[in-house]
């Protein structure tokens, strides 16, 4: 069985609902999984776990949080080739009409490194409604297999 960690930061709470539904469809699809905020992750190591789900919201100008979050990514994305890794995050503005051009960069950068990038990065905008959790779920469930 895989072992799944979920690692997010989250300011507003939406990020961390998101996380919450992923795991929910993690456990549905019978991954072993754990979430973590940043912060309580911290020194464990990426290398135990078969998976990551990475949750970042989209801040200042379509960047990842840049006081927890980057330091944190920067930090680990050396280990990340040949890792099966998810990506996923909140924004809160139109942007360039989806929101979507730190996810872009997130994902692009986290190829350079070598990951096997799940899917693409989810997205949802500001808080996820019941139907955007069924799409972190069904997410989860995917990422899960």
């Amino acid at each position: 069985m895989a072992k799944i960690a979920v690692i997010y930061w989250s300011g507003t709470g939406n990020t961390q609902s998101m996380a919450e539904s992923v795991m929910e469809g993690l456990k549905a699809g019978g991954a072993e999984a754990s979430l973590f905020t940043v912060s309580e992750f911290g020194s464990k190591s990426i290398d135990d776990y078969d998976k990551i789900a990475f949750g970042c919201p989209a801040m200042g100008a379509e960047e990842l949080e840049p006081d927890e979050f980057e330091p944190f990514f920067a930090s680990i994305e050396g280990k990340l080739s040949g890792k099966k890794i998810a990506l996923f995050g909140s924004y809160e503005w139109a942007g360039d009409g989806e929101g979507g051009e730190w996810m872009r960069n997130w994902e692009a950068r986290s190829k350079d490194k070598g990951a096997d990038l799940f899917e693409e990065g989810l997205i949802i905008y500001d808080a996820p409604t019941a139907a955007g959790k069924d799409k972190c779920k069904e997410f989860g469930e995917r990422f899960s297999k």
